[in-house]
């Protein structure tokens, strides 16, 4: 499933050694271009310089948000990865994100759901699935898995009844205000389960409010409401939102 919002402004492309990874803004080419870090190429920009370079200047311009000291991996528009390059940078250069997500249901048939931590830099108190998470430099998809369901959920892998690869999505959207340079592509492979009863999820790393049980006319109309993450309600409600179309 593709969900796709254009730019607000227009943007160009850009590569690295003649593989496409993102998009930027002609004015902030122009910045890094001067710094020697990207070059003209065709119709679009190419980079010249390492990717750590890339984020040291777009920090010191002031055109990122919070610096999280969190390297995630530079992807092609295939998938592959060609570089890492801290999290900060990628909504600048329009680079896509790998992430993971869980979707969990008791066994009568109510959806697990978290509330995200009032402190979250990113959709804070809003409604998400039971996991979400990015898939690090250092992740493969399947440790980012492990990973982020015990660190946001406290559940191991093998509590989890059923664990299957449920699908792929993928988000493209402006990121921010109208002052903001950055583009959101995401690219999420999202997983299904079943809790046992008794089994109860429980947050480790502070980044989550609580947790619920929901059916399913609960869920869609808080869905409706507003009260979930975009990428939550794409998975848990696809038919509710506008914009989403097949791969």
């Amino acid at each position: 499933m593709i969900y796709r919002r254009p730019p607000l402004r227009p943007r160009q492309a850009l590569a690295f050694e003649g593989q496409p990874i993102g998009s930027v803004e002609v004015a902030v080419a122009q910045q890094l271009c001067a710094h020697g870090l990207l070059a003209a190429d065709g119709a679009g920009w190419r980079v010249t310089a390492p990717f750590s370079a890339l984020a040291d200047t777009l920090r010191e311009a002031g055109l990122l948000g919070a610096w999280r000291n969190e390297l995630l991996p530079v992807l092609t528009d295939r998938g592959q990865r060609v570089g890492q390059i801290e999290r900060a940078t990628v909504r600048a250069l329009g680079l896509a994100t790998a992430a993971v997500h869980l979707t969990a249901q008791t066994p009568d048939g109510r959806t697990w759901v978290q509330q995200r931590a009032f402190n979250k830099p990113n959709d804070p108190g809003l409604w998400d699935t039971l996991m979400g998470g990015m898939v690090s430099a250092a992740d493969t998809l399947a440790q980012a898995l492990e990973r982020e369901t015990w660190e946001e959920a406290g559940l191991r892998l093998d509590q989890l009844h059923g664990l299957a690869h449920a699908g792929h999505l993928t988000i493209e959207r402006p990121s921010g205000g109208t002052d903001d340079v950055g583009y959101t592509v995401e690219r999420i492979d999202w997983f299904s389960a079943t809790l046992p009863e008794g089994v109860v999820p429980k947050n480790q790393d502070g980044e989550v409010e609580r947790f619920d049980c929901v059916d399913l006319t609960q869920l869609r109309a808080d869905v409706v409401a507003g009260r979930y993450t975009l990428e939550a309600a794409l998975i848990l409600a696809p038919d509710l939102i506008d914009g989403l179309t097949a791969p």
